[in-house]
């Protein structure tokens, strides 16, 4: 058998063994593939790659060190190495690879605005501006630095100047400035919007968005699927079913420390989270996989495919329920470097609404704190927010397919509320805006937690962290009432949508 050959079935044996979540076998097998190649940086890459995703971090930069000194480009594979940190959100690992690549003879303009991308989420903008303002000397014609240029310019209020450099590339029509043209948009967008020139932003928005969607149909077509699922889910859940879950569940020892902090995307968890992290007896963990993958991918394994999810939890073993506990709090220590002791821990993650059935099911020990913000500005937050193509992004392509979005997940939350009485608070994002003493207050007694002045300090916190999400900038400053009712500067783009919102708008009062 050809080299060639058999190195191409060990990868696909890899390939095969990582679908199955055979991760013993996986790392077994890309360490024998390694063995035979070890010169080769691109497997050490992705090996160390592999490891991050399982969390382990040690391993994973072990690899990616060993890429450096093998690779025959040292520039190349510090950019990779970073560029996979980043794949598995590990922020702090990316900035220093980067930070070396800087240093190498022959670093990019891109790799200058790479660096300088990781600084604003360590709230590092003036270092930020100074390695675009590097990235421009470098490269002038760089439009992925002129959009970080205009993105830094923004955040400091320099809204005219921002303007001019995003119209210098946003309309070109070439092929390899696809992406960042779309970037480009999206932050045309806000900055109009930040200039209350509404129709125009919505305008760009909508240039931003017609640039994707002829790539986003297969993935529109799996999230309407889930959509369906879960309207079946609100049908069939019922308080005499979580309440049998819940008698299963005194069984499952240890109990968790754990509440759930969850809501429609851009309901204003993020704020609830550095709030709530800035209490000494929490700790919170932003938007992980750990829960979907670990606990969530345990009851699903050796199902049918396609079985639905509440047939999932019913058909699950107490010895499964007990694996799927276990591969949460070990994973979910590693991924925060430390297990939460004594602490409360608040898994924060808007994609996990949909799922609270299934968090109550493997945790039924667990409290729930759920994000509300008036559904027209979660709506109108969801379509501007520019985010990756993925399954559930590209449903936001659309006012109405977002507005159908927020319909299903926040249906499923309504049918799931009165089934958990008792284990959930609801927090209303303009009622901590308001008056964010009061607010934390309920929220810290509901959790079990005594008061702390820190969590009026957020802000300090905030800028003293890494914040993985989309809002970092937002969080890191004082408490704003401006993002309160903005859906009327866009309202008759709404218009059409309203009736669709308006259960909801009644339910959560904002009538």
């Amino acid at each position: 058998m050809a080299p060639e050959s058999a190195s191409a079935r060990l990868h696909q044996r890899c390939q095969d063994a990582w679908l199955r979540q055979d991760y013993p076998l996986y790392f077994k097998l890309m360490e024998q593939a390694r063995r035979r190649d070890p010169a080769n940086p691109a497997l050490w890459l992705d090996l160390g790659a592999s490891y991050g995703m399982r969390y382990d971090y040690a391993a994973a930069e072990h690899c990616f060190e060993k890429a450096v000194r093998v690779g025959p480009n040292r520039l190349d594979s510090l950019v990779m190495a970073a560029i996979k940190c980043r794949a598995f959100e590990r922020y702090e690992m990316a900035r220093q690879y980067l930070e070396r690549a800087v240093q190498e003879p022959g670093a990019t303009a891109d790799t200058h605005v790479k660096l300088a991308e990781v600084y604003e989420r360590f709230h590092l903008l003036e270092a930020a501006g100074e390695l675009v303002d590097k990235a421009l000397h470098l490269d002038p014609a760089s439009i992925l630095a002129c959009l970080a240029r205009a993105r830094l310019d923004r955040l400091s209020g320099k809204l005219g100047e921002a303007e001019t450099r995003l119209r210098t590339f946003v309309s070109r029509t070439d092929r390899e400035t696809w992406s960042t043209r779309i970037r480009g948009w999206y932050e045309l967008g806000a900055v109009l919007d930040a200039q209350r020139r509404y129709d125009e932003a919505m305008e760009a928005f909508l240039q931003a968005k017609n640039l994707i969607l002829p790539n986003a149909t297969q993935f529109i077509a799996g999230q309407k699927l889930v959509q369906s699922n879960l309207k079946i889910a609100v049908e069939k859940l019922n308080p005499e079913m979580i309440n049998r879950w819940k008698e299963q569940g005194r069984a499952l020892q240890p109990p968790v420390r754990l509440a759930l902090l969850c809501g429609h995307p851009r309901s204003g968890t993020t704020l609830l989270e550095q709030v709530m992290d800035s209490h000494p007896g929490l700790v919170s963990a932003e938007e992980t996989t750990v829960f979907n993958r670990e606990s969530f991918g345990c009851l699903l394994r050796g199902g049918p495919p396609g079985r639905l999810m509440l047939d999932t939890l019913e058909a699950a073993s107490p010895a499964t329920l007990r694996q799927a506990r276990v591969n949460y709090t070990h994973c979910m220590s590693r991924f925060l470097g430390h297990p939460p002791d004594a602490r409360l821990l608040i898994d924060k993650n808007p994609s996990l609404t949909p799922l609270v059935p299934a968090f109550a099911r493997v945790f039924p020990e667990a409290k729930f704190l759920v994000a509300l913000r008036d559904p027209r500005d979660v709506c109108l937050s969801c379509f501007m927010q520019p985010l990756p193509l993925g399954q559930v992004s590209a449903i936001f392509l659309t006012l109405e397919g977002t507005v159908q979005e927020y319909a299903s997940v926040m249906g499923l939350w309504q049918a799931a509320a009165p089934c958990l009485e008792g284990s959930y608070l609801e927090i209303r994002y303009e009622d901590l805006v308001a008056d964010l003493a009061g607010t934390a207050r309920r929220a810290l007694e509901f959790l079990g937690a005594g008061w702390d002045d820190r969590v009026l300090h957020f802000d300090e916190h905030a800028r003293g962290k890494l914040v993985r999400s989309p809002t970092h900038a937002a969080v890191a400053k004082p408490i704003s009432k401006g993002a309160i009712g903005r859906w009327r500067n866009y309202q008759r783009h709404l218009e059409p949508w309203l009736e669709t919102l308006a259960p909801f708008i009644t339910a959560f009062g904002y009538e």
